[in-house]
């Protein structure tokens, strides 16, 4: 219990004991006192016959049940009410209005109109410190309930809002007799000071020592200032836990960190960290240790990045001249003719440095892969390894940077790290891009047989209106979806597919399945072949972001816990 609350108990036992002292010595004038209160508080007014016929119901009625009874006395069933001396007890007693007298002189009226001691009501001291400050009978309330509450914090949502009792309402509502009654000094109105005055004590401590705690740093709620007066409390541990996205990336790069730092890097450990998203500082770094460019030892990386980037220009400047051979130069003609197509609506594609850049990391692809050559689409797959390696070196906006303000020597680098990944990607996927792309044929079958037994209505759907899931699908599987996604968007779905074992293989299909289950009901309200295919092919992915790929690869990953292990037991008998 808190200081406040038990200097709150402690004086209003102090007034009860007073009163009960006082009705003890005066039994009669505390009679007196109760018949008054139900008559209008008015010691002016003469008694009436009927009056007096009451008080001496009331005086044989508490003779006749004078016996003592088992158990605790309870005030209120053996005791009048308070005294009147005090303004706010004269105006209401348990919502009967002191101007109106009741004839009723039963135990169960006399029991209505006593207080219980725990009640809050109009005589609450925390409630009446505010109007003696008013009156100027305590000059030491000067620090207001506002204040308090503002230094402390408190969420004027987390009580109950009571009904304003403002000194004019006060005043309308006591009669003449009660404004007569307060002039009077009583024992009453004494202990009241000495209970508001150690009241003002508390609460100007309270001010004092927030005022000097790192506490009075927190951001403050602003309230009004009709607002009750209530017990300084501790802000809210909920409401002050909240996170901004600064503390969350703040802890996201410190997990990292302590991961790419190590002697060692756990590269299983770094997987499940990246499945939600690598910090954009570190993404390059983590990219090139999931692809399998740099070695998981932190003292080994530094010179594998110097021997694969010399390795990279040494073939450069063996094969490149060579584009313009017999032999090359229908590879390098269709590099040349893709490369401006890759992204024609980001500025810093259609710059000539980068196309040059691009058209050297294909060519030498190409030419060290015979099996597949290049194909289209594997341009667009060069794309998500400049934007993260460059963006290592610039702290503006990659996508409309003025790549000539960047040195050879950072352009080098991006360049043969660009082309090492690309190659590392490619490894897992390169059926995709031998003859007759057998690799994408084979996913398209698997999307379609996944798609039929996730959703058979919308499987039948497509069917209905004789579309082939070759049809809209194929650049799903050749570019990872480069060309439904934005740039920023692709970046975020590939840090999963490198957490995921062989991501951008079957994983990607179950992302593809959750694409077409997310768009259902648009698919199914298309009911002609042309709109059918026209959505399908462009699915309204323009505008995604992180939080729409997370919310798509938690889809993916649970259709994938659920089927990727049991390829049957769905299937129809």
């Amino acid at each position: 219990m808190s200081e406040l609350a038990k200097d709150r108990l402690l004086a209003v036992g102090a007034r009860f004991a007073s009163f009960e002292h006082a009705n003890a010595k005066t039994s009669n004038n505390g009679l007196n006192d109760v018949n008054n209160m139900k008559i209008g508080l008015d010691t002016n007014k003469p008694l009436t016959s009927q009056d007096n016929q009451n008080q001496n119901t009331k005086m044989s009625f508490w003779k006749k049940n004078s016996g003592k009874v088992p158990g605790r006395p309870v005030y209120g069933a053996q005791h009048p009410p308070l005294h009147a001396a005090d303004a706010h007890l004269a105006t209401y007693i348990k919502g009967t209005k002191a101007n109106k007298a009741k004839s009723a002189s039963t135990f169960q009226d006399f029991e209505g109109s006593t207080l219980d001691a725990w009640d809050e009501d109009d005589t609450d001291p925390l409630k009446i410190a505010d109007s003696f400050v008013a009156d100027g009978q305590q000059e030491q309330t000067t620090t207001t309930g506002l204040a308090v509450r503002e230094q402390i914090g408190v969420d004027n949502l987390s009580r109950p809002t009571l009904e304003r009792l403002s000194s004019n309402e006060d005043n309308n509502r006591q009669p003449q007799a009660a404004a007569n009654e307060v002039a009077k000094t009583s024992k009453a109105a004494n202990l009241k000071n000495i209970m508001v005055s150690k009241l003002s004590e508390k609460l100007g401590k309270s001010s004092r020592s927030k005022n000097t705690s790192p506490v009075s740093s927190v951001d403050t709620v602003s309230f009004n200032q009709d607002n009750y007066l209530y017990p300084p409390q501790p802000p809210s541990p909920i409401r002050h836990m909240t996170l901004d996205l600064q503390d969350q990336e703040s802890t996201r790069l410190e997990k990292f960190g302590k991961i790419l730092a190590g002697p060692t890097t756990d590269l299983d450990h770094l997987r499940k960290l990246s499945w939600n998203g690598i910090p954009t500082a570190l993404r390059g770094t983590t990219w090139r240790l999931l692809s399998g460019y740099l070695p998981p030892s932190i003292d080994r990386r530094q010179a594998t990045l110097e021997r694969k980037q010399a390795e990279y220009h040494n073939f450069v400047a063996q094969y490149y001249p060579t584009r313009h051979d017999p032999l090359h130069q229908e590879t390098y003609r269709q590099i040349h003719i893709d490369i401006p197509r890759t992204n024609p609506l980001i500025p810093i594609f259609q710059q000539e440095v980068v196309q040059e850049l691009f058209e050297r990391i294909l060519f030498i692809w190409a030419i060290r892969h015979p099996a597949s050559g290049y194909v289209q689409g594997i341009n667009d797959l060069v794309v998500p390894f400049f934007i993260v390696f460059l963006a290592e070196h610039i702290d503006k906006d990659v996508e409309t940077y003025n790549i000539n303000n960047v040195s050879k020597e950072v352009l080098d680098m991006v360049e043969a790290d660009t082309f090492w990944c690309m190659s590392k990607l490619l490894d897992g996927i390169q059926d995709n891009y031998t003859f007759a792309q057998p690799g994408i044929q084979m996913k398209v079958s698997a999307l379609q047989n996944l798609v039929h037994r996730i959703d058979c209505n919308l499987n039948n759907h497509i069917f209905d209106y004789g579309i082939d899931y070759l049809q809209f699908t194929f650049r799903w599987m050749n570019n990872l979806l480069m060309r439904e996604l934005p740039l920023k968007a692709s970046i975020r779905l590939w840090d999963t597919y490198w957490s995921e074992t062989d991501g951008f293989a079957m994983f990607h299909l179950y992302v593809c399945a959750a694409l077409l289950t997310r768009f259902h009901k648009d698919i199914l309200d298309k009911q002609d072949f042309q709109s059918l295919m026209v959505f399908l092919q462009n699915l309204p992915l323009k505008d995604w972001d992180d939080d729409d790929v997370s919310c798509t690869l938690a889809e993916a990953y649970r259709l994938k816990f659920v089927f990727a292990d049991a390829p049957k037991h769905l299937g129809k008998k």
